[in-house]
């Protein structure tokens, strides 16, 4: 990318060749070139694709063995090893080890994706939608997109989506390999995992051991995976050039200043004083019990992660240096556009399109985020409830006119989570629902003809307390029998979370119908047509937003200056023991505590790296250029939080545990031995 490119594209950080979450498909290998005498080939780069994978629930990971091994971030895996987990075996504070193929244990809801291919169908998505109002285009578009996705998934091991990338300037469809049955082979203790707890969270130095080991199994037997990330013997030193592969969530660095005002102005507080509101009721309700304490502690754990990304990503948007710079490429792409009489006649008017679906965006936001986004309604049976109503509903319906998550293309992930085993605990059910309820209510008002057709009479414990304790969706066995007996089945259900989901349902979906046709038909029109300017002003060459699919980033392992001080870009296992008070959250499982003699102190820990990522990237794999593992990113530190909207390389930093932390741990104080030999290169064995 040409410096003056990026410049202009996100001038509110200096450009550096660094910054990027690049597709496989449009990776800058002469630049990599240009900047480190490397220059990924598309053999490298099929390899490094094959050996990646997506945990469907929202994390990254690689293959580390031939035998289906995977590597990820123990707050990855989090959900899994507490949903495994009961109160007379507790993972997640005792840690797990399988020390048998037969001891590996299955997650009730993880799913893991291979990237097999990458198709351009952006002509055949325009054929459809050509000439037709905005709203008409949506709805083109999502029946095409629905008929793209089947026609690709050509079984149920087969998961494909059409992605909109550049604000949909390009429509792209990945294609992955699907794998369900995904078995839990190691996890340390969490308080190792997660050492420091929310202190040191986005923040360096670390000292986090934060990575699990998961195992793919197709077909009963583990999958054999001839693509896969060896170890680096000697792992990183500081300059090195290395390599992040993985699925970044979602950036917004091409958005407009109507929809970055809009995030600053409302999205970012109602998440932020929403989700600190429910971390308050989660800590209130851990004080009850160890039992209550240990059910909790994964939601807990994910709001204030949460609520501390928000916070960063807001303050950014609070900086006046980085909104005036924004304004200004801004005003200067629109005096491009205007510019020249063929793009003003074609693009000119975009800008006032978005900032109009901006006035109805805020008009709507409120209402749609409780009553169809969830926000009003924090229950796993209430989930259950309403995914039931609407299979019920939908799936009768032709293909392409359903709601996008229930085409025939989305059947196997919500059939796996419909009949998941996870457990569901019905005192910390009522405790949400009520909270959620009641905010509810609070947000929209006690007049809203909604909340009153929903709460009638009752207070929102009773209404909590009558649907919990009057459900059966706890039960597996009971969804997947209304989920197998369709609308029959669910019309002659007394359950009472179906009764309420049903009677929110006609409200929601009124939301939902709302918010399709006024805001989100109106901005994916303005933002194809956005896309098509930068094209034509700044050519193809540009990185898009993140959209959770598989990017790689490349970088260096480097600390920075703060505040005037230097930060270096590794931390070692022995600052662990001089950071612990035997406190939490900076207390050391035993484990490490009877291991300490025996391990080498000056092993590097956590390192810092320049390499550009977000949310999502969480358990990417970190390489070097010979495709051989040196870390697994966990986070960043706290200037990366605004890189969401931007990236500067004096200050950003991605953070990964090494990877020779990772094997000295698994030695000395695991005792690992079966997972340290299936690590080994196949002519080490």
């Amino acid at each position: 990318m040409a410096p003056v490119l990026l410049l202009l594209l996100i001038p509110h950080f200096p450009l550096h060749a660094e910054e990027g979450m690049w597709t496989f498909n449009n990776f800058p290998s002469a630049q990599v070139r240009k900047e480190h005498g490397f220059a990924p080939s598309a053999q490298w780069l099929d390899r490094v694709r094959l050996s990646s994978v997506r945990l469907a629930t929202g994390c990254s990971a690689s293959f580390v063995s031939p035998d289906g091994l995977v590597l990820t971030n123990h707050h990855c895996a989090a959900t899994c090893i507490q949903q495994l987990s009961t109160a007379a075996k507790d993972y997640s504070a005792d840690g797990f080890q399988a020390s048998a193929a037969g001891d590996e244990l299955r997650c009730p809801e993880e799913e893991v994706n291979i990237l097999t291919s990458i198709t351009d169908v952006t002509a055949r998505l325009a054929a459809k939608t050509a000439a037709l109002t905005d709203k008409a285009a949506n709805e083109a578009r999502k029946a095409e997109t629905a008929l793209i996705e089947k026609e690709c998934s050509t079984s149920e091991s087969v998961r494909c989506e059409v992605v909109p990338l550049y604000g949909g300037g390009v429509y792209d469809l990945y294609q992955y390999q699907r794998y369900q049955d995904v078995r839990l082979v190691f996890a340390p203790e969490k308080s190792i995992a997660f050492f420091g707890g929310d202190p040191d969270n986005f923040m360096f130095p670390r000292y986090d051991l934060d990575m699990s080991l998961l195992r793919v199994y197709d077909k009963g037997q583990p999958l054999k995976t001839p693509h896969h990330f060896t170890f680096s013997p000697s792992g990183a030193k500081e300059g090195e050039l290395t390599f992040v592969t993985g699925h970044p969530g979602s950036t917004n660095r091409l958005d407009t200043m109507a929809m970055l005002e809009t995030d600053r102005d409302l999205v970012k507080p109602t998440v932020l004083f929403h989700l600190s509101e429910y971390r308050g009721l989660l800590a209130q309700f851990q004080t009850r019990g160890e039992e209550q304490r240990r059910v909790s502690e994964d939601d807990l754990f994910g709001i204030e992660n949460s609520i501390k990304a928000y916070k960063g990503e807001f303050q950014a948007l609070l900086e006046p240096s980085l909104i005036g710079q924004k304004r200004a490429a801004e005003r200067d792409f629109q005096n491009r556009v205007n510019a020249r009489p063929e793009w003003k006649k074609l693009y000119g008017g975009v800008w006032a399109s978005i900032e109009s679906a901006q006035r109805r965006f805020r008009q709507l936001y409120v209402p749609h985020k409780y009553l169809e986004a969830g926000y009003g309604f924090r229950s796993d049976l209430y989930r259950h409830a309403r995914r039931l109503v609407r299979m019920a509903a939908e799936y009768p319906k032709p293909n392409g006119e359903r709601l996008e998550e229930y085409a025939d293309a989305r059947k196997p992930e919500m059939a796996q989570i419909t009949t998941s085993k996870a457990p569901i605990y019905p005192e910390l059910e009522i405790e949400t629902l009520t909270f959620s309820l009641t905010k509810l209510r609070e947000a929209l008002g006690a007049d809203d003809p909604a909340v009153r057709q929903l709460f009638g009479k009752r207070a929102p414990r009773e209404i909590a307390t009558d649907a919990v304790t009057g459900s059966r969706l706890g039960d597996a066995s009971v969804r997947k029998a209304l989920m197998e007996g369709g609308q029959a089945a669910v019309a002659a259900s007394g359950d009472s979370m179906i009764a309420l989901a049903k009677l929110v349902d006609p409200v929601a979906r009124k939301l939902r119908k709302q918010w399709e046709d006024e805001v989100e038909s109106v901005l994916v029109s303005g933002q194809e047509k956005l896309a098509k300017a930068r094209f034509a002003v700044y050519g193809k060459s540009i990185y898009p937003d993140a959209t959770f699919t598989l990017r790689l980033s490349y970088g260096a392992v480097k600390g920075w200056m703060e505040n005037g001080t230097a930060v270096p870009p590794f931390t070692i296992l022995g600052g662990t023991f001089e950071r612990a008070t035997g406190r939490f959250p900076y207390a050391l499982p035993e484990s490490w505590l009877k291991s300490q003699p025996e391990m080498n102190l000056s092993t590097p820990f956590n390192m810092a790296t320049t390499n550009d990522i977000i949310g999502g990237n969480s358990g990417s794999p970190m390489i070097n250029r010979d495709a051989q593992l040196v870390g697994l990113i966990f986070d960043g530190n706290i200037h990366s939080l605004g890189g969401s909207y931007g990236f500067d390389p004096k200050l950003n930093r991605a953070v990964a545990v090494d990877s020779r932390a990772i094997l000295e741990t698994l030695d000395k104080v695991y005792g690992a031995r079966r997972i340290l030999e299936e690590l080994k290169p196949a002519g080490a064995r």
